[in-house]
């Protein structure tokens, strides 16, 4: 509360709350899929897989979603 700067013990936890919703360790996981051509990257930004990374030599495109 002090190293906050809190008066009120209720904004302190308030923070620890929100901080153990966003810190959790299961939300780390991902499960990821290559994209070789325009069609398969947009097919799976369409189920809400993010672009991870650029093109590798072999043309592939890394995209992510959480689990």
């Amino acid at each position: 509360m002090q190293f906050l700067g809190h008066k009120k013990m209720d904004s302190t936890l308030l923070y620890g709350q929100l901080a153990e919703k966003l810190f959790q360790a299961d939300d780390d996981n991902f499960t990821c899929k290559v994209a070789h051509n325009t069609g398969e990257a947009v097919a799976l930004a369409e189920v809400g897989f993010e672009y991870v990374t650029g093109e590798y030599a072999d043309g592939g495109k890394i995209f992510r979603k959480r689990k």
